[in-house]
């Protein structure tokens, strides 16, 4: 038998898990899954004879570097910062690794040494990054196999509420870390090239800034900027392509009204405010005021932002239940976005019979043989259950078969690395569509600059 080990059961690995699973017998595969909760670990191996469950802390080196040292290929589904040591002692060990994450520059550091020993490090296999990585690659690669030369790339990719789940005015439920929604944008400008411009969306401006997309069956969604479109320029070998752009996915309408928590500056994370534990909702929304010895918060809201009393922004606001001067906040030394994201959470949160659905939509425009082209290849992934999500099946599935290709010596390429090489794409693409995340294409006039295109100023 080889051995699988998994670092990390939490929910984004539960396609992983069954789908290793159910091929352990045939591949001859023992799945070790280790966590900081053992009754997370234990739920997650089903009673499958070919699992085992142990509670591992990662902190603990010697307990890691003895799982490690047993294991025949390691996958880690912790957060990005938490690779490295694993991915050392992955090094020390001679084992592969595959993460889910995004390259770090710690992580990049250890190329050299990776292909020294011949190890692949995959990461950036999930769904973004990952399936995004290889359907472009597959559509941009076999635009230059026929001589094609790439003028446009836009991508998008959301996590979102499956229809049949959406019943409140956002359209919108959590579906992957509440934090890193109410995070989402910060941390410096969006860039990206527009017709051979440079484009720069700064964090104040950027959810009203919007593109609007169709999804024939879905109806219209909009999408903002990602934080920095450029980095895979060269990467997906982009360097001369006129216009390069990446977005995050939502519903009409969502990020108007999320613009409200950002010019109020409730999505601030870089202080602690006093007494938030006993604030009460209403408490929060009038620190972000005016005082004013007669008008009610809702007033001074409403003027201070100049929404209108019959604005669907102010209904999405009451829905949220802002104003309600009972409700206690309950975190001690809460930032402002943390007190958001806690009451999100209670209003956002999957109910158990709700699915989750992924929209991913590319754009490629390319000129051949003297005509421009446009290929817009859009997918749609609906989630079975809050078990086999979308979000967990688009991140978990790459992962679990890209582990098996690389212990059955069909990916070979040796180093640090993310998903664009034929070798890895094509069979991960193609068995994919196995379960549901089909890219559908369809080819039309190029239409260059897009006028859907939303400018608020």
């Amino acid at each position: 038998m080889r051995n699988v080990l998994i670092i990390g059961a939490g929910r984004s690995a539960s396609s992983l898990i069954h789908y290793l699973l159910e091929k352990s017998n045939e591949q001859q595969l023992h799945i070790t899954i280790g966590d900081l909760s053992l009754e997370l670990a234990q739920r997650k191996t089903a009673q499958h004879p070919n699992a085992t469950a142990i509670q591992l802390d990662i902190h603990n080196t010697a307990q890691r570097q003895s799982v490690i040292a047993k294991a025949d290929i390691v996958i880690s589904m912790l957060p990005a910062h938490m690779h490295i040591e694993i991915a050392k002692d992955c090094i020390q060990f001679k084992k592969h690794m595959v993460t889910a994450s995004y390259i770090s520059d710690a992580m990049q550091a250890l190329d050299a040494e990776a292909k020294a020993n011949h190890l692949i490090f995959m990461n950036e296999i999930g769904l973004d990054p990952g399936i995004d990585h290889m359907s472009a690659m597959k559509v941009i690669d076999e635009i230059r196999d026929k001589g094609g030369k790439m003028l446009l790339f836009e991508s998008f990719c959301g996590g979102l509420v499956a229809p049949e789940s959406d019943n409140n005015l956002w359209n919108y439920k959590f579906t992957w870390a509440p934090r890193n929604v109410v995070l989402a944008g910060q941390g410096g400008a969006a860039k990206f090239i527009q017709e051979g411009k440079y484009k720069y969306i700064p964090y104040n401006r950027l959810f009203r800034r919007t593109e609007f997309l169709h999804v024939e069956g879905y109806g219209k969604f909009e999408a903002y900027a990602n934080r920095d479109s450029l980095k895979y320029r060269s990467v997906y070998g982009l360097d001369d392509v006129l216009t390069l752009y990446r977005g995050t996915i939502r519903r009409v309408g969502y990020s108007r009204a999320w613009n409200v928590f950002v010019q109020l500056g409730m999505t601030d994370d870089s202080y602690y405010m006093e007494n938030s534990e006993n604030m009460s909702y209403r408490d929060y929304v009038n620190s972000f005021l005016p005082y004013h010895p007669t008008d009610s918060v809702e007033i001074k809201m409403r003027l201070q932002l100049g929404i209108e009393q019959d604005d669907v922004i102010w209904d999405k606001l009451l829905e949220l239940d802002l104003f309600n001067g009972k409700k206690k906040i309950g975190l001690p030394n809460a930032t402002p976005a943390q007190i958001l994201e806690h009451i999100l959470n209670e209003k956002w949160a999957l109910a158990p019979e709700d699915k989750d659905m992924i929209v991913m939509y590319h754009k490629f425009g390319y000129s051949l043989n003297g005509k421009e082209v446009q290929i817009d290849s859009k997918m749609v992934c609906i989630g079975d259950d809050q078990t086999y999500t979308a979000m967990a099946k688009t991140v978990g599935l790459p992962v679990a078969m890209a582990t098996l290709q690389i212990l059955n010596g069909k990916i070979t390429t040796p180093g640090v690395q993310l998903p664009i090489r034929k070798e890895v794409y094509e069979p991960i693409l193609a068995e994919l569509e196995d379960y549901g995340v089909i890219f559908k294409e369809t080819t039309l006039p190029y239409l260059g600059y897009n006028p859907d295109k939303i400018a608020v100023e």
